[in-house]
């Protein structure tokens, strides 16, 4: 027994214009569905520890050991936002001095807690920690999303690289992408406004508030 299929001229036309539907809304899979205004990118804030063992005494650090310390402050470009701990067995105050002197020429001071850096220190040994901070944003730029039509109103999948990115790279401190920086004090803040206060306080100077001192070509 043969069994022969007929099939008409719109089925076909409806069978192709389901394919091509299928084939459009395969080709959108890769579609953002974040219809917010927040990126997916945000800056990621790593820690490094960098680590140097100086030799102690009972004074603390030798001339030798303190130029040391300063040449390896000098290579690893010392800078703002940096934080120096000193993880000292014997806990010397000398030392810690001494490390203080050299940190300071850098303008930074040292931290009362050591990160822990692995092997333990023997006596007589000091171990000095440089934790420095570094704010990339993974995953930037993101062209991942081919297709322009978005059926889902989302945003692209690269929205945010380039603020973020630029954010990551001009932030003087990264941990302040963590946590920002402590206000100031009152007195600080009462400080900085005097010369505003002053400013709004004088007299106009159509009314004496401004005394030009005039003199003539003469001299008198």
């Amino acid at each position: 027994m043969t069994k022969t299929l007929h099939r008409s001229a719109s089925q076909g036309v409806g069978t192709a214009l389901a394919l091509s539907l299928g084939l459009m809304l395969a080709g959108c899979g890769g579609m953002p569905d974040n219809r917010s205004l927040e990126s997916v990118h945000q800056p990621v804030v790593e820690r490094v520890n960098y680590t140097l063992d100086v030799t102690t005494g009972p004074g603390g650090l030798t001339y030798p050991e303190q130029r040391r310390l300063a040449g390896w402050f000098e290579a690893m470009k010392l800078r703002y936002g940096d934080r120096i701990a000193i993880d000292d067995p014997l806990g010397s105050e000398a030392t810690r001095q001494a490390v203080e002197a050299v940190a300071g020429r850098y303008g930074i001071l040292v931290s009362d807690d050591a990160p822990v850096t692995g092997d333990q220190i023997s006596a007589g040994t000091a171990r000095v920690v440089i934790t420095r901070a570094k704010a990339t944003v993974p995953g930037c730029p993101d062209w991942s999303a081919k297709s322009d039509a978005n059926l889902n109103n989302a945003i692209s999948s690269n929205y945010g690289c380039a603020s973020n990115s630029n954010l990551a790279a001009m932030v003087a401190n990264p941990e302040h992408l963590i946590k920002g920086a402590e206000g100031q004090s009152d007195t600080v803040v009462m400080s900085s406004s005097k010369a505003i206060e002053s400013y709004r306080k004088a007299a106009p100077s159509g009314n004496g508030g401004t005394t030009v001192k005039q003199q003539s070509s003469t001299g008198n």
